[in-house]
C-alpha cells in the first residue's frame, strides 16, 4: 500500500467510527506514511458525522449509506484520493436494532464509491480487530486502481 500511494502521489485518509482510530494506526504505521496518509477523523456521535462530514441528518449510523456518505466526507475535508470508513455494531449487545458483529465499510476516490458489508462473530476486541483488517484489504484493493487527479496540493 506505501509503495503504491507513494510511486503514484496519492493522498489516502480514513474516517472511523466503529474501530475507534485503530484504522488510522494501522495505516499510518506504513512506510513513508508522512508522505501519503493524509490521516483520520473518528467520529462516534451523529450530529459529528453530520456536522464535520456531511452525512445526512436521519441516516442510519449502521448502514451502508452511512459507511458510504463517511468515506466521501473524509475524501473532501482531507483533499484525499481514496478514503476508507468503517461502521457498525461491536457488540456486545444489538444496538440500533443492529445485532453484534454488524460492519459496513465504505469507500470513496474522485470517481466513484462503494461499500462492503460484513456480518462478524467474536467479542467487541474480535469484531473490530477483524473490522480493521477488512478496512486494510478494501483500501489496499482500491488503491491499486486510483490514480491522482493532477499537480499534487500545495
Amino acid at each position: 500500500m506505501s509503495e503504491i500511494a507513494v510511486d503514484r502521489g496519492l493522498r489516502v485518509c480514513v474516517v472511523e467510527s466503529l474501530t475507534s482510530g485503530r484504522l488510522a494506526n494501522t495505516v499510518g504505521a506504513g512506510e513513508d506514511a508522512g508522505t501519503w496518509f493524509a490521516g483520520g477523523i473518528v467520529a462516534y456521535l451523529t450530529d459529528v458525522k453530520e456536522r464535520v462530514l456531511g452525512v445526512t441528518p436521519g441516516t442510519d449510523p449502521c448502514s451502508v449509506s452511512c459507511a458510504q456518505q463517511l468515506a466521501s466526507g473524509g475524501l473532501e475535508l482531507f483533499d484525499a484520493d481514496i478514503c476508507v470508513s468503517t461502521t457498525g455494531v461491536g457488540g456486545p449487545g444489538p444496538d440500533g436494532g443492529h445485532p453484534p458483529g454488524t460492519v459496513h465499510l465504505g469507500w470513496a476516490t474522485r470517481e466513484g464509491l462503494g461499500h462492503r458489508s460484513l456480518a462478524l462473530t467474536g467479542d467487541p476486541g474480535e469484531v473490530i480487530d477483524e473490522a480493521t483488517a477488512a478496512a486494510v484489504r478494501l483500501l489496499a484493493f482500491h488503491l491499486e486502481s486510483v490514480r491522482p487527479v493532477g499537480p499534487r496540493r500545495s
